[in-house]
């Protein structure tokens, strides 16, 4: 007899709940409920902490200082402070501190021999400097000439800044006492979405708190005064051999702030990693003769480069992300009834006797019912 015109299409199904005395199953559908309540309650509460309202990205702002004094003997005596070894004096997040370098002093435009360490400035005879011709990774432009640098080296003259830029480097850094220097690090982090703002300094009533403190990961954490030597060391290296060829040092100030607790618990971690080693640039300083001769001293800077970075978030309580968290907690507890109710119907050996006692058609009476005598 053939079905109705709409076929199942006007069907309606109701759930329908049927005690099972399988211990396998039941054993799997506690595990996989302790699994979601375990994970409702550690991961998105306790770790994730997802019934807050979280701001990843807020405005930063960094003001750094360095103070101390060297004295190198290279070049004549010179002392060398905080203006001297910071390059450049002011950029945005980076700080340069020198701790060695070679100086070339007195260097007027003319015409001299290219070093010997240059190999396209080394000659035999004049055909091998032609005029014109620029020095690959030299010093100057060629003359023509093919002149005796010193008794075992010929060099071609070349139009420069002569003498040429010295290239001996001394075997221990002039300015050692560059460890001893501390750098303050100011930085301020505002969270836009809170309205919350904080800074690394503490609001200390003595004006010269600063000036005495140092900063340390557990006893004194608190003061954003830091020795040279401590970051270097906190970054895995030894000061010496970082300070003769140089290198760069990632300083990471990291806010996690819980804005549920007080204010005076968001606090700043740091830490320090190396980002590369040798790092050195030129500089000059340029001034007139007394026969109105232009000369300039060449220094060649090496030393360590601070690169800080500014990373932070903050939490606060909020009604939707809690809604959010739970309603997934929830579906997850769906997700393992399910699971339990395929076991049952698809793999377990009795899922003929399940599939029927979990599927039933009930069919409404035919025909009027009769009336009572």
């Amino acid at each position: 007899m053939p079905g109705p015109p709409c076929g199942s299409l006007l069907d309606y199904k109701t759930a329908k709940f049927s005690l099972t005395r399988n211990r396998r199953v039941g054993l799997l559908h506690r595990l996989l409920q302790l699994s979601a309540l375990g994970y409702l309650l550690g991961w998105v509460l306790l770790l994730r902490k997802g019934y807050q309202e979280r701001d990843t990205a807020p405005r930063v702002a960094v003001v750094t200082k360095v103070k101390g004094a060297a004295v190198a003997e290279a070049a004549g005596r010179r002392l060398w402070d905080a203006a001297d070894l910071t390059w450049p004096p002011q950029a945005e997040n980076v700080l340069f501190l020198v701790t060695h370098f070679i100086a070339t002093i007195q260097q007027a435009q003319g015409t001299c021999p290219e070093s010997p360490s240059v190999l396209d400035g080394m000659c035999t005879e004049d055909a091998d400097c032609p005029m014109g011709n620029p020095v690959v990774h030299g010093n100057g432009i060629k003359t023509g000439k093919c002149l005796m640098f010193n008794a075992t080296h010929s060099t071609c003259e070349i139009y420069g800044w002569c003498p040429v830029e010295n290239s001996t480097l001394p075997r221990k850094p002039l300015l050692a006492e560059a460890e001893n220097f501390t750098l303050f690090i100011k930085n301020t982090v505002h969270f836009t979405k809170f309205n919350f703002s904080k800074c690394n300094t503490l609001q200390a009533s003595d004006p010269s708190y600063f000036k005495s403190c140092t900063y340390d990961p557990i006893f004194n954490p608190s003061c954003p005064v830091f020795r040279v030597r401590d970051m270097v060391e906190a970054a895995g290296e030894n000061f010496g051999d970082l300070a003769l060829l140089g290198g760069s040092i990632r300083v990471l100030i990291e806010w996690n702030c819980d804005l549920d607790h007080p204010a005076t618990q968001c606090q700043p971690q740091y830490s320090f990693s190396l980002q590369d080693m040798r790092y050195n640039f030129r500089t000059a300083s340029y001034y007139w003769g007394s026969e109105q001769q232009l000369y300039r001293n060449l220094l060649k800077l090496y030393g360590i480069r601070f690169d800080l970075s500014v990373h932070g978030q903050a939490g606060k309580f909020s009604i939707v992300p809690t809604a959010v968290s739970f309603g997934t907690s929830i579906a997850f507890f769906g997700a393992a009834t399910m699971v339990c109710d395929l076991v049952l119907l698809y793999l377990d050996a009795k899922a003929d006797l399940y599939w029927k006692e979990k599927f039933e058609e009930a069919r409404p009476p035919k025909g009027k019912p009769k009336a009572a005598a």
